[in-house]
Formats: C-alpha cells, sequence, structure tokens
C-alpha cells in the first residue's frame, strides 16, 4: 500500500518543483524590471534566498537613481548572509554604505558587515586577518551609533574576536616552548624558549584583561627556567636568577594555582645553583 502512494507523491513533487523552476526562469528571463523585483522580495520573505539573490544582482544595476535602488542593494546583502554567503554579504553591505551613508538602513548594514566578517572568521590557530577586520568593524558600528540597539550584541563580539587573537597568540607561545630545543626553525637567532617569552609577554601587555594570563605567565615561567638550564655557562647565573624572581612573581600573582608547586620546584633548583657558584 506504501509503494502504490510513494510514487505519486514523488512525481507531484516533481512536477511542483519544475513548475517552480518555470516560473522563476521567466521572471529571471524577464525585462519587467519591476515585476522582477516584486517577485525577488517575495522569494526573499520565503527564505528563497538563492532566487532573490539572482534577481537582485542585476536589479542593483537596472534600480540605480530609482525609488527601489537603496532597499534592492540592502536587501540583496541580507540574502547574501542568509544565504551564509559571508564574505559576498560583508562586501555588499560596504557598498550600501558607501552609497548611502545616511540611509536608512545605515546602522543595521554597519553591524552586519561586522557580522558577516565574524561569520566568516578561522578558528584561532589559522590566520587571524578576517578576525582582525571583524574587530575593526564592530568597533567602527559602536563608534559612530554608540547607542544604537545591537551595542551590547556588538561588545560581545568585539570581547569574543579579542579573545580569538589571544587564543591564537596562546598556541603561538606554546608552539615555540613545545619545539624547545630544537633549532631547525630559528634562523634568525634565539631560541624557541625566548620566542615562548616573547610571545607570551606581547600577549599579555596587547590584552590585559585576558583569560589567559596565567597561562601565559605559566609559560615564561618554564620557558625561563628552561631557557636557564640550556643556557652556556656565563650565561647561567643571570638567567637562573631571572627564572627564580619569575616563580615568585607566579605565585605571588597566583598563589592558589595548580601550578604553585612546580614553580617552588624551579625555584628550589634555581637556588640550588646560584649557592653552589
Amino acid at each position: 500500500m506504501k509503494s502504490k502512494f510513494f510514487i505519486p507523491i514523488i512525481l507531484f513533487a516533481a512536477i511542483v518543483f519544475s513548475g517552480c523552476a518555470h516560473e522563476f526562469n521567466q521572471v529571471y528571463k524577464s525585462q519587467d524590471y519591476a515585476y522582477q523585483y516584486e517577485y525577488a522580495k517575495e522569494a526573499f520573505a520565503n527564505g528563497k534566498y538563492s532566487q532573490a539573490i539572482s534577481l537582485l544582482q542585476g536589479l542593483v544595476t537596472f534600480q540605480k537613481g530609482t525609488d527601489n535602488a537603496e532597499e534592492s542593494l540592502y536587501m540583496l546583502a541580507m540574502a547574501q548572509y542568509c544565504d551564509q554567503d559571508y564574505e559576498g554579504a560583508a562586501m555588499t553591505f560596504k557598498k550600501y554604505r558607501q552609497s548611502y551613508p545616511k540611509g536608512i538602513y545605515a546602522p543595521i548594514a554597519a553591524f552586519y558587515i561586522g557580522e558577516s566578517l565574524y561569520m566568516s572568521t578561522p578558528e584561532p590557530r589559522l590566520d587571524q586577518t578576517q578576525t582582525v577586520n571583524a574587530i575593526s568593524a564592530f568597533q567602527e558600528y559602536l563608534d559612530i551609533y554608540p547607542d544604537a540597539k545591537l551595542k551590547n550584541t556588538a561588545q560581545d563580539r568585539l570581547f569574543e574576536l579579542q579573545d580569538k587573537l589571544v587564543r591564537k597568540e596562546l598556541y603561538s607561545a606554546q608552539l615555540y616552548y613545545n619545539l624547545g630545543t630544537y633549532f631547525g626553525n630559528c634562523t634568525s637567532g634565539g631560541s624557541n624558549y625566548e620566542a615562548c617569552i616573547i610571545t607570551s609577554q606581547n600577549a599579555i601587555n596587547d590584552y590585559p584583561h585576558n583569560s589567559y594570563r596565567e597561562d601565559f605567565a605559566l609559560l615564561i615561567m618554564k620557558s625561563k627556567f628552561e631557557l636557564a638550564q640550556q643556557s652556556v655557562e656565563e650565561k647561567k647565573m643571570d638567567r637562573y636568577r631571572d627564572a627564580e624572581d619569575e616563580c615568585y612573581g607566579f605565585i605571588n600573582e597566583y598563589p592558589e594555582s595548580k601550578n604553585k608547586k612546580l614553580a617552588e620546584k624551579y625555584i628550589a633548583s634555581c637556588k640550588k645553583y646560584t649557592k653552589e657558584k
């Protein structure tokens, strides 16, 4: 019984789909731009974003100078965003703001430039150029529209994006530490432990309120101790003292840290060397 109904349902769906496709093709080929515009609006409202995009990409040119030009460009950007073409949406929202800086959709377009870039940012281990661009876009939105209704969302996005940049630095610092004594990547001199220390210190300075401060501090402490151990004899005394100071600083800043015992172990090793010398 099920098979008797299954085939007719498939045939009915195919006929409906074919009819819809035929209707869209007729609209797409039409020279009646007002009709295309109304069809694009209906397609957008019904979630048929690819159809709306196909029509609006042509209409934004033909509509220039008309009452519908502004809305066409904004609707194209929003359709691209809803269709998950985030890079295309960011470019179109930027074009809208350049074309209509005081337009009715200018504030929301400014927000969605950042939002589109935010949606296309990669995971922290990859290049973060897009993340930096998204931060810049949201910051511009907040500067121009400080009382905008999406202010809180933009601020939350900024914190999240900055956190991604911090994690990028943390992964880089951790990688340097893990490379340790390997010199294959140190073509300009120095060492991986020194690179870890510099990367971690820069991250703390650039993002003083980040949630990974202890992780960076731990990497600095561990790197300074390892650097002291790996140093040539004439540098060991100064580096062991520096490592000891770093350990005390870590304990003072993070007295409840689970790594407190490690810091104390390092201190004992540093003292042993400096006393013997």
